[in-house]
């Protein structure tokens, strides 16, 4: 066994005996629609294609930033001409991104505290998100949240992102548990997906994005409308 392992005590959270908790950066933790779409309606105008709306931006959160262009491509575009473009059009937006990340964005309620409940309860927290690394740990700095975190990883950190489970997997080597007993907590079917194959338990808030579609039909271990909530009272 991990000596980190064996000194680090177990909650029971969901049902399951966890020492760790990965969470979900966009519409787990902050709700990053604001950034997204005025990243996106600059891209748009850039490449002179009509604008787009908040709910066909949310729509397509969760994925990472590549899924996320060539999907808004095709809101306007054959999926041709959308993939003609899509070089030009990620490093675009790219750049565009670094220069507004966390201006229009803030955090769910209940995060700060919930996280620092979570800490408090002796759980270790890891941030695994699809967004680029660099944009994470910026994002998490300027809400004030980064000092939460053991270790953050965005879609750029593993070959593959979720709803692979590469990225809970290696995080889980990362900090030296099994992936059994680290809590997986998003608000998508992405999520969930994830933490199933890598054999974690998850947890999913009901406020996120989802993709659109009602977060409770989703297989997960438990929702919860706070972070916090997930602790036992």
């Amino acid at each position: 066994m991990d000596a980190r392992t064996a000194a680090t005590p177990a909650l029971t959270l969901v049902g399951h005996a966890v020492q760790a908790a990965i969470i979900d950066l966009d519409g787990t933790m902050i709700d990053t629609l604001g950034d997204f779409h005025a990243a996106l309606s600059r891209l748009m105008d850039e490449l002179g294609l009509p604008a787009v709306s908040r709910e066909q931006v949310e729509h397509r959160i969760g994925k990472g930033s590549e899924y996320l262009v060539l999907q808004t491509l095709r809101i306007h575009l054959r999926d041709d001409q959308a993939q003609d473009l899509y070089p030009r059009a990620i490093e675009t937006y790219q750049r565009i991104y670094g220069t507004i990340n966390g201006q229009y964005s803030n955090p769910f309620p209940g995060v700060p505290e919930g996280l620092a409940a979570l800490k408090a309860a002796g759980l270790r927290l890891a941030c695994i998100t699809n967004k680029p690394t660099r944009y994470a740990r910026e994002l998490l700095d300027l809400k004030g949240l980064l000092q939460h975190f053991e270790v953050v990883n965005g879609g750029d950190a593993f070959p593959r992102k979720k709803p692979d489970p590469m990225p809970l997997v290696e995080t889980c080597k990362q900090i030296g548990l099994p992936t059994a007993v680290v809590l997986m907590i998003g608000d998508s079917q992405n999520d969930a997906l994830a933490a199933r194959a890598a054999g974690c338990p998850v947890a999913l808030v009901t406020y996120g994005y989802n993709h659109g579609e009602p977060v409770r039909a989703v297989d997960a271990d438990g929702f919860a409308d706070r972070i916090g909530d997930l602790l036992p009272a």
